[in-house]
């Protein structure tokens, strides 16, 4: 690829930049089009339409020559990458990056729904506040206001709640949908392990069993785990950051809770794995770049799956095994 060239990551994060930026014009143009006359306010949505329609074909365009581009620079290189080079961009498509792209716009005009109910919220409960402030002339209507304050208040919260419902889009979905896109082409099959906090050892557990021949169970692996993290805490303090402090967690109290309790494995965990086993481990992601560690590993590599949305605990590993 030409140094003069977008790679496909800064290409992903200009056209998420301009999107949000579009999401901020459009919105302001359509507070401009509530308080215009009807005329006036038909102009502005069809302008807003036509700025929508030209960013999407502009993206969809830019996506497909920069595609076309990688295709053509690694068409000449050595058969051992052209495999690798092939992966990549499938699971960097126009197709695929284009719905993460709609996800993200999706994602801006939830916060946009949010805040609206939100301030709705507030006026409505303003208004409630004023009218018990008021000296009625009676008794009886002053509670018939107060009532009816808060009847619309809890009208308005239904009615934008709903509104949210609809416009929610389908994470679950469209992750499932992606990520059995990009295994069909890596040609794998998910196996499926308990979602009980416990999914990461399980899953290379089974990994182990079908590509090692080794029978490892989930207690022994969080040992194994334990064990070498604390033999080797100058590797893994860095995964031990925590944002909230700004400070790194001690390696002992993480790694007993690690050991004995069933908190949820991740980066830090694979990474102790894929040394233990001297092997790689790929972690398939929607939307993003595979998780590769250790891939030096003399091993043959164990192959992982993670899911953020389509489990109702949240996150998720599941094996990979071939199809």
């Amino acid at each position: 690829m030409s140094s003069f060239q977008e790679t496909e990551e800064e290409l992903l994060t200009r056209h998420r930049k301009e999107q949000r930026d579009l999401v901020n014009t459009t919105t302001s143009l359509k507070k401009q089009a509530t308080k215009g006359e009807k005329k006036k306010k038909k102009e502005i949505l069809k302008q807003i339409e036509t700025m929508e329609t030209e960013l999407k074909q502009r993206h969809a365009a830019e996506l497909k020559a920069l595609n076309s581009s990688n295709n053509s620079t690694t068409s000449d290189k050595p058969s051992a990458t052209e495999e690798e080079d092939e992966e990549s961009d499938d699971e960097f498509s126009p197709e695929k990056l284009l719905a993460q792209l709609e996800l993200d716009k999706q994602r801006e005009l939830e916060e946009e729904e949010k805040k609206k109910a939100a301030k709705a919220a507030a006026k409505a409960q303003q208004q409630s506040n004023n009218s018990d402030n008021q000296q009625p002339k009676a008794k009886r209507n002053r509670r018939k206001e107060k009532i009816a304050a808060r009847e619309a208040a809890n009208k308005k919260l239904s009615e934008q709640a709903q509104l949210e419902a609809d416009q929610q889009p389908d994470l679950r979905k469209i992750e499932l949908e992606n990520m059995n896109s990009i295994l069909s082409i890596r040609k794998l099959k998910v196996h499926e392990v308990p979602a009980d906090g416990h999914c990461l050892f399980a899953s290379v557990a089974d990994q182990l069993k079908v590509r090692h021949n080794i029978t490892k169970t989930v207690q022994e692996l969080r040992s194994a785990a334990a064990e070498h993290i604390r033999k080797h805490p100058n590797d893994f303090s860095p995964f031990l950051f925590d944002e909230t402090t700004m400070t790194i967690k001690e390696i002992e109290p993480y790694c007993e809770e690690l050991e004995n309790t069933a908190i949820w494995g991740g980066d830090l965990e694979i990474t102790a794995f894929s040394q233990i086993f001297d092997c790689p481990i790929t972690v398939i992601i929607n939307g993003q770049s595979p998780f590769a560690a250790n891939p030096e590993g003399k091993n043959p590599e164990l192959k992982l799956a993670y899911y953020k949305h389509s489990f109702g605990l949240g996150e998720h590993y599941n094996s990979l095994r071939d199809a």
